[in-house]
């Protein structure tokens, strides 16, 4: 796999909608990748939730790019499958599963058409249990797997050559990705039992 250099832009993305139970996977690990972890300059994090399209110019922006989804592959509940460059694009459509996923894989298409496509795309996708949750909360094995998720983030960033630094002070209020109470902790979690 090339490595990276410190020029390189990377993206870190998650998106999915919080609202509809395991869809809200991608948003989640990015959320939580970004409580634990410091990274270079170089390297943007970002809630990308529902955007879409919105998201072509950050992705014009980056040479790398690591996405969070929630994917149906077909497989067991809670399963990770990492899906690599050229191999991407099939998967983020191969199931129009809500409005983002179909808008993602237009983004993706967007950019390439703009000749801005990163040259290096991982896709960290999760096999959903529950889809038709409104307002309800990851399911157990999806919520399950958002630290091997994150960790193969940080495994793949090592790849390129970039190191993610656990963080040694907690992070500020004011640089969480999701505010007002939506975020994991706040949103979801109150509502599990002790």
């Amino acid at each position: 796999m090339p490595t990276s250099s410190q020029a390189d832009r990377i993206l870190v993305l998650g998106i999915g909608n919080i609202l509809w139970a395991d869809e809200g996977f991608g948003v989640r690990a990015v959320e939580e990748f970004h409580r634990r972890y410091a990274v270079p300059d170089n390297v943007t994090i970002l809630d990308g939730g529902t955007q879409g399209l919105y998201l072509v110019n950050y992705l014009e922006e980056a040479e790398r790019l690591i996405v969070f989804d929630a994917i149906d592959y077909g497989l067991e509940p809670g399963q990770l499958k990492v899906v690599r460059d050229e191999e991407v694009p099939r998967f983020t459509g191969a199931k129009k599963m809500s409005l983002h996923q179909t808008g993602f894989q237009e983004v993706i298409s967007a950019a390439d058409l703009l000749g801005r496509c990163p040259k290096h795309l991982v896709l960290i996708g999760c096999q959903p249990l529950d889809l038709e949750d409104w307002g309800g909360p990851l399911t157990t094995p999806v919520r399950d797997q958002i630290n091997p998720a994150i960790g193969l983030a940080v495994d793949i960033l090592a790849e390129w050559g970039v190191k993610a630094a656990p963080r040694t002070a907690s992070l500020p209020e004011s640089e969480r990705l999701l505010a007002n109470d939506i975020d994991h902790l706040h949103h979801e979690m109150r509502a599990r039992p002790a």
